[in-house]
């Protein structure tokens, strides 16, 4: 990671960090070792920060094990918790797939707000500085702007975009690139879904028609369907991702806004309910400001350690 990058990771979590080293001092106050009130308020700085409460309790008994095997105390606290959340997220890391025979066909779904649209240039941007072809798709033409807006994206990265009219089809537009990305000899097509419809059943079968279509317009895609998710609306985001999940087969999370407001934990509660890798971690709204996940970075963010 550039030193940009990680400058902005840092700041994005300095809300995040100040709150839990800040619950730590207080949970541990003027004890030097790490007695049943002191786990006990240190669970719940963990719980403030978004952690699920599996996770922090895991991470408790942790510091419980430490405390009994290495006589730990409160200074040790901030850099074990840093190689503990690091090791838990070592395991959601995975790359991008690619399909046996081009192209490798990715949906981009989530909410409203999360970035989906900017997430999809981004990614073009870095597949295309590796030496991939690839073709943005906007099929999300239930938002007028959407269209617009990645057209836009589309010629400051140098890719080519399928677009139809607003209020088409969106499954029309999915079919139409990856046709278009087959004929073209494309390595990649990459397409912007909708977030909202009239109603959660609506966008869900929408969403349904769109990775079925796909596998028409090419067998076994779509070959990721990536789960765009906004960390800084913590547990609400986390519920929303569910309904996703139920619905279509995601593969991947990408997580966005980490520049904001997000308290962090919520990367562990994610990995861990949701069961999913996460391929990326965007900090902003620049072309290179999504990278892929790194667990040693995170956690290094978030406790300012390591």
């Amino acid at each position: 990671m550039g030193q940009g990058w990680m400058g902005r990771l840092r700041a994005g979590l300095g809300r995040a960090r100040e709150g839990l080293l800040g619950a730590i001092a207080s949970a541990v106050g003027t004890r030097r070792v790490l007695d049943a009130a002191a786990l006990e308020g240190l669970e719940d700085a963990l719980l403030g920060a978004d952690v699920g409460v599996l996770d922090a309790e895991a991470l408790i008994e942790r510091l419980r094990e430490a405390a009994a095997r290495e006589r730990l105390d409160a200074d040790g606290v901030p850099e074990r918790l840093r190689l503990e959340i690091a090791e838990r997220l070592r395991g959601a890391v995975r790359p991008l797939r690619r399909a046996g025979e081009p192209p490798t066909v990715v949906l981009l779904v989530g909410v409203n707000g999360t970035g989906k649209t900017t997430t999809a240039a981004k990614l073009a941007h870095r597949l295309k500085a590796d030496g991939d072809r690839v073709l943005l798709a906007a099929a999300d033409t239930f938002r007028a702007a959407a269209a617009e807006q990645l057209a836009v994206w589309a010629g400051r990265v140098g890719v080519d975009l399928v677009r139809h009219a607003p209020g088409g089809d969106p499954a029309a537009v999915v079919f139409d690139a990856v046709a278009a990305g087959r004929a073209r000899a494309m390595d990649f097509v990459l397409c912007d879904t909708a977030g909202r419809l009239q109603n959660k059943a609506n966008l869900m079968a929408e969403l349904q028609k769109m990775t079925r279509v796909a596998g028409r317009a090419c067998p076994g895609a779509p070959h990721e369907v990536l789960l765009v998710l906004d960390a800084g609306t913590g547990r609400n985001g986390l519920q929303q991702a569910r309904v996703f999940t139920e619905t279509v087969a995601v593969t991947g999370l990408v997580l966005t806004k980490l520049d904001t407001t997000a308290r962090g934990g919520i990367v562990l509660a994610v990995h861990r309910e949701l069961g999913l890798p996460i391929l990326y971690a965007g900090v902003g709204e620049g072309l290179d400001d999504l990278r892929p996940f790194d667990p040693d970075a995170f956690a290094a963010a978030l406790l300012g350690a390591g």
